[in-house]
């Protein structure tokens, strides 16, 4: 062997050997970057497909439904509804019922989500002061609460506030000078939508309250006691330090409360015995109304699309502030 191809005089850099030992090296994480990157997909794939057989299936025919013109006579017989284009969108956004029930429903959530989120806010702060055995209790008497299905929990409301066996009128009547016997609350529509309110936010309270209360183990203690050290007030704690760094759960669960309560049915539809009055109904309702109680199914499906599409901004909100809050973490 001469001494140039020598192992000991052969230069590290050579080119030949340095690709027959690194090529190796490089396919296997490209390879194993594929495998992983694929994973998800194919772990997420079933879930992808229920969805989609469950609500994107419904979610279309209910968007081709509106362009059509479908009464009672095609449904009995089966026949292709006329196709009508964009009619039954031009009679719902000139109606004039139909603007008023959006401002009503666009109302009722401002309201009811800004309570909720108030007194939610409220009680996890509450939990917080509390001993280990109350916030125990209390924890578990709102999950009772939050288990209750929604149809349960409207019935017991339209109990309590019937007119001749209400408890609530039974109760109001016995103070001095308060004469609440047989008062119908539904007449009012203002004392109509408190009751409908306090259903909706009685309900909607233990999620806010159990999942802020998560929220409040987060904020260091140290900064609290540094605060009260340096002389801060309870309410410039909060102001300063515990809803900055609460800010971003409570912008989701105020956007989920939205979403929710935007599209209330249960809970009106239940309390006016399945016949919502004109001053009771809300997008969801009307939307049921015209297409099931009137058979005007097209003009249903052209409303609820439009519920949907008010929707999306909020919808769209919600999913931004989890990914931002993913980056964060």
């Amino acid at each position: 062997m001469s001494v140039v191809d020598s192992p000991a005089t052969r230069r590290p850099n050579d080119p030949g050997r340095s690709q027959q030992h690194r090529a190796p090296g490089h396919a296997k994480p490209k390879r194993r970057s594929r495998e992983s990157g694929r994973t998800p997909w194919l772990l997420a794939l079933p879930a992808l497909v229920l969805i989609a057989g469950l609500l994107g299936y419904p979610l279309v025919r209910m968007v081709v439904l509106s362009f059509q013109n479908m009464r009672l006579r095609e449904l009995l017989s089966g026949r292709t509804p006329p196709w009508v284009g964009f009619d039954q969108y031009t009679k719902v956004l000139g109606d004039g019922v139909f603007w008023s029930v959006v401002g009503r429903t666009v109302a009722f959530t401002f309201v009811s989500v800004l309570i909720s989120v108030l007194f939610g806010l409220g009680i996890a702060l509450l939990m917080r002061r509390v001993s280990r055995g109350v916030r125990l209790f209390m924890v578990v008497a709102m999950m009772f609460v939050w288990a209750l299905p929604q149809l349960v929990a409207a019935q017991i409301f339209r109990w309590m506030t019937d007119s001749d066996f209400g408890v609530v009128n039974y109760l109001i009547d016995k103070l001095p000078g308060v004469d609440y016997q047989n008062h119908s609350w539904f007449v009012n529509p203002w004392q109509g939508w408190s009751v409908i309110t306090t259903l909706v936010v009685w309900a909607g309270i233990p999620f806010l309250a159990i999942t802020l209360n998560a929220g409040l183990t987060q904020v260091p203690k140290e900064l609290l006691e540094a605060a009260t050290v340096d002389g801060a007030t309870p309410w410039q704690a909060l102001r300063n330090i515990i809803l900055p760094i609460l800010k971003p759960l409570i912008m989701i669960v105020t956007t989920l409360s939205v979403i929710w309560n935007f599209g209330l049915f249960t809970q009106a539809w239940v309390l006016r015995d399945g016949h919502p009055e004109p001053q009771f109904q809300t997008l969801a309702t009307y939307s049921y109304t015209q297409a099931f109680g009137q058979s005007r199914y097209s003009l249903g499906s052209a409303i609820a699309v439009i519920t949907v599409l008010l929707m999306l901004g909020v919808m769209i909100f919600y999913i931004r502030q989890m990914f931002r809050i993913g980056e964060v973490d």
